[in-house]
C-alpha cells in the first residue's frame, strides 16, 4: 500500500491531506467502462475515491481524505467503493431486466446491503 501527503495551498492554509491506494476486489467491473486514462470520483464526508484507469489501461482505486489515519481512509475507502461497485451492478442488472421484459416484483436491501430481487416473466 502506497501512501502519499501533499500540501494543499489553495485556500491560503495548510492542510494536510493523506491518500492511499486500495486493493479492493471487483473494482475492474466499474474501470472496466472507462477509457484508458480516465477516472471516476466519489466523494463522501470529507472522503475522496477514485477509480481510475491509467494510459497502459491498468485499473486503480485511491482514497484521500484531510485529516484522516491510514486505517479511516482504508475502512472508509473500501465502504465506499464496495457500494459503487454494487450499485454499478445493480443498475447494470436492471438494465437487462428491462431489456428482456421483466417486471421487479420486489426488492430490498438486507442487512448486508445485499440487494435482493424478484422479477417475473410471464410468456404467451
Amino acid at each position: 500500500m502506497t501512501a502519499a501527503l501533499r500540501n494543499d495551498e489553495s485556500q491560503g492554509t495548510k492542510k494536510k491531506s493523506a491518500g492511499i491506494k486500495l486493493e479492493v476486489p471487483n473494482t475492474e467491473v466499474v474501470t472496466g467502462q472507462l477509457g484508458r486514462d480516465e477516472k471516476i470520483t466519489v466523494t463522501r464526508d470529507g472522503v475522496t475515491i477514485t477509480f481510475r484507469r491509467d494510459e497502459r489501461g491498468k485499473a486503480s482505486l485511491s482514497a484521500m481524505g484531510a485529516g484522516k489515519s491510514h486505517d479511516q481512509l482504508r475502512a472508509m475507502g473500501e465502504e465506499m467503493s464496495r457500494r459503487v461497485v454494487r450499485d454499478y451492478v445493480h443498475q447494470q442488472i436492471m438494465n437487462e431486466i428491462r431489456a428482456r421484459d421483466f417486471i421487479v416484483v420486489d426488492e430490498s436491501v438486507d442487512g448486508k446491503n445485499a440487494i435482493h430481487i424478484t422479477v417475473r416473466h410471464w410468456e404467451n
